[in-house]
């Protein structure tokens, strides 16, 4: 999981981690094609209807949209980053494809040292990479280069709890790793699918379906814990996470009480996720094709959509289980 969270790939720029990926499952299953919109879909034969089961593989980052006269670079966000996420911190610039140069995300008050009284807007933000505008240049920085946060995953406190970037949905490409290797044992033809430029606009989800028939599906994605203020609905080391509502998707009700029963019987603990705002690749599968029945597990995690988001293993592990039993045992859909 760490290794995955490392890689760098923002949406748009998914070269890296789908590389990465496909190594990782080929020993397991060589049926693996790329769209041509670049999501990565492995597909495990079998009886009957097919199941999706579908993680997005990009992350939130930045790019150049300036080179300023004195080197620094002024960036826009890819993806839904909060301004107060991105001061002061490390990011990454690749070049050439090859390495990668370091920089810090700054603004001039806190360039200065000055004592800064109100929260910075986005275009306050620059990269300083103590470079020249001239030395950047001859590296090959440009307008529409990709900044990325600093890969640094590691262990907090204990092995239970993994932080870094890029949780978001690493973690559910992670559990599609570890079900790929099961997958064998499922009966039915399943398509585990890792998209593309899910946090600009689902846009690797709505293409995936084009040319899949399933007759349900399974997004893979974290939700926002709220375990530190206090609501504890969503608190990390207490089970995988079901969505049964967020700001744009109802989630299938049958799916729904499926998953229910295969947690309650393996004694596993599964949170309720109801939310007001945001939403997954969930939406747009499930609009697709006449309507797939859709729903969303995932695990809770802190800090989520910065450079430093924190999970729980116990978490990942449940959610990987529930959904192994759901696949050995793929139910019949019912409205």
């Amino acid at each position: 999981l760490m290794a995955l969270m490392n890689v760098l790939s923002t949406s748009g720029h998914e070269n890296a981690i789908r590389s990465y990926l496909m190594k990782k499952i080929k020993p397991y299953c060589k049926d693996m094609t790329v769209d041509k919109f670049g999501n990565l879909i492995v597909h495990k034969k079998g009886k009957g209807k097919s199941m999706m089961l579908v993680a997005h593989m990009d992350e939130v980052g930045l790019m150049v949209n300036k080179i300023n006269v004195d080197g620094t670079l002024k960036i826009s966000s890819i993806g839904g980053i909060d301004t107060l996420a991105c001061l002061n911190q490390k990011v990454l610039i690749p070049i050439n494809g090859k390495k990668t140069i370091m920089g810090v995300i700054s603004t001039s008050k806190l360039s200065s040292g000055e004592t800064i009284t109100e929260l910075p807007k986005k275009e306050d933000l620059f990269v300083d990479t103590g470079l020249s505008k001239i030395e950047l240049q001859e590296l090959g920085i440009e307008v529409g280069t990709f900044v990325e946060f600093e890969k640094r995953a590691h262990y907090l406190g204990s092995k239970d709890y993994i932080m870094g970037k890029a949780a978001d949905d690493r973690v559910g490409c992670f559990m599609l790793i570890e079900l790929i290797k099961k997958a064998k044992k499922y009966p039915g033809e399943v398509y585990f699918v890792f998209t593309v430029q899910e946090e600009v606009g689902l846009y690797g989800a709505k293409t995936s379906v084009y040319n899949l028939d399933p007759e349900w599906a399974l997004v893979i994605d974290v939700l926002d814990a709220n375990d530190i203020n206090g609501d504890m609905t969503r608190t990390l080391g207490k089970g995988s996470v079901l969505s049964i509502m967020d700001s744009q998707t109802l989630s299938n009700s049958c799916l729904n009480d499926n998953i229910k029963a295969i947690a309650k019987k393996k004694k596993l603990s599964l949170q309720p996720g109801v939310s007001d705002f945001g939403t997954t690749d969930a939406l747009y599968i499930s609009l697709s094709k006449g309507g797939i029945p859709t729903t969303v597990l995932g695990v809770p995690v802190r800090n989520v959509h910065s450079g430093m988001g924190i999970v729980n293993s116990k978490d990942i592990l449940s959610g990987i289980a529930i959904i192994d039993e759901l696949l050995r045992h793929p139910p019949k859909i019912c409205l």
